[in-house]
Formats: C-alpha cells, sequence, structure tokens
C-alpha cells in the first residue's frame, strides 16, 4: 500500500544512521513491515536528497530522446547518466 509520512521518517532517519546500502537489513533496522525491494525503490525515486525535482530542461529531454534510441528502454541506465534523476521521470519524459 501507499507509504505513509511516519513509514518515510523511520527509512530516513535508518539510511541516516546506517547509510544507503545493505537494503535486506533496512527494513527491520528501520521497524517496517516492507521488503527490502520496496524500502530501496522509494528512498532512490522519492526520498534521496540527490533527486533533482522540476522540469527537464531542454537538453535533458533531447539527451534521454537519443540515449533511449541508443539503449531502448534501459531507464535505470540512462537515469544514471542524467544526474539526479529518477528511473521513473525519465521513463515518462521519452514520450515528448
Amino acid at each position: 500500500g501507499p507509504w505513509t509520512e511516519e513509514e518515510d521518517d523511520l527509512l530516513r532517519k535508518c539510511v541516516d544512521k546506517y547509510g544507503q546500502g545493505e537494503w535486506r537489513r533496512v527494513p527491520l533496522r528501520a521497524g517496517l513491515n516492507r521488503c527490502r525491494k520496496s524500502c530501496r525503490l522509494r528512498w532512490l525515486n522519492y526520498l534521496s536528497l540527490n533527486i533533482k525535482r522540476g522540469e527537464f530542461t531542454e537538453d535533458e529531454i533531447d539527451m534521454i530522446v537519443r540515449l533511449h534510441k541508443l539503449l531502448g528502454n534501459r531507464w535505470t541506465l540512462i537515469a544514471g547518466i542524467l544526474s539526479g534523476r529518477t528511473a521513473n521521470d525519465v521513463k515518462t519524459k521519452e514520450h515528448l
């Protein structure tokens, strides 16, 4: 189900204390009734301070289109090239 603000806070505190990684231990350490994959995706796609929010620049859109032609639907790889953008965000911009 949807994440609550309380769960987000628990996840933030856990990552602050232990760092990113070892996602298999995060649910227990954070006191969350979530699987490790859910915790990792929540962090990477919504909570990380490194996420770049807001509109994409024309250069970013151009880069997404060119990389998609070259790499296909490898959204995580494409997002990794565009600093701070998530695979979910990049995937939605591909259709522009």
